[in-house]
């Protein structure tokens, strides 16, 4: 069988004397691209900071690109990663090009009296032009949309080819358009990458993209479900997680989810 890119092992995780995350397990493989989904505070958010090695568990143990937290040098462990945050706390007007070469260094700005050499910027490019941006190459951040900086970020997070791709909620704020074109950028590189595995954070069913493959699914701190997509992401488990009757659908790949409506003629 094929080692995981990440492995959580009855993981729980307290911040003082709340319990946030409670028995998780999840086991990530070459090619498989993870949606976490739950309500807000399900604990999403702290299940990706132990994939991305930013936190450790209080219990349990996890293993990220075969190494385990709290045995390895997490700096070196980090550059196997790339993480797509559209909270991006960048605070001068960098263009796309120079935004995309920071993930060579893995740094918010370009280090001063750093310089990308000839094959960094050729791979920074050839990103540029994978997530549709090349007319973009030399705007500066203040002057895109949410959706192109949402690309710009993907390029970056890119850069030093991670074989693990962490996505924070990454069409926050977007209109439908923008959605569409960064959830077609995902299934793109899923395409150009077999072996990628990726772990997309979200609340709404809508933001999954194509090439989700499987689904972990939470509540409280606790799995409800996981496993391959079409068995994790059903109408009782999103039912189960959100604690509200929401129908959940899939067409042409895609899904969806609503409140269930009352049959008719049942007692107000």
């Amino acid at each position: 069988m094929i080692d995981p890119v990440l492995a959580l092992h009855d993981v729980t995780f307290r911040r003082g004397e709340t319990l946030i995350l409670d028995g998780i397990q999840l086991t990530v493989r070459p090619g498989e691209h993870w949606a976490l989904l739950g309500p807000n505070g399900a604990g999403k958010s702290t299940i990706l900071g132990l994939c991305g090695a930013v936190t450790h568990p209080t219990t349990g143990t996890v293993e990220v690109l075969g190494h385990r937290l709290g045995r390895v040098e997490l700096q070196a462990l980090r550059r196997g990663i790339g993480h797509v945050n559209p909270r991006h706390p960048l605070r001068t007007p960098r263009t796309v090009i120079e935004v995309v070469l920071t993930g060579v260094t893995g740094t918010i700005e370009l280090p001063p009296r750093w310089a990308p050499d000839d094959a960094d910027r050729q791979r920074a490019d050839e990103l540029i032009e994978l997530v549709g941006l090349q007319d973009r190459r030399e705007a500066r951040w203040p002057t895109l949309s949410q959706g192109e900086r949402g690309r710009a970020l993907i390029a970056r997070a890119l850069v030093p080819d991670p074989r693990l791709l962490l996505l924070d909620e990454p069409t926050t704020g977007l209109d439908v358009a923008a959605r569409e074109q960064v959830l077609a950028t995902f299934d793109a590189l899923a395409d150009a990458d077999a072996d990628r595995a990726s772990v997309l954070v979200t609340h709404h069913l809508e933001e999954l993209p194509e090439s989700t493959t499987h689904a972990l699914v939470i509540t409280r701190g606790r799995a409800v479900a996981a496993g391959p997509v079409g068995g994790a992401v059903t109408t009782e488990t999103i039912t189960r997680a959100f604690g509200h009757p929401i129908t959940v659908e899939q067409v042409d790949g895609r899904w969806s989810a609503r409140a269930t409506r009352p049959h008719a003629g049942a007692a107000a």
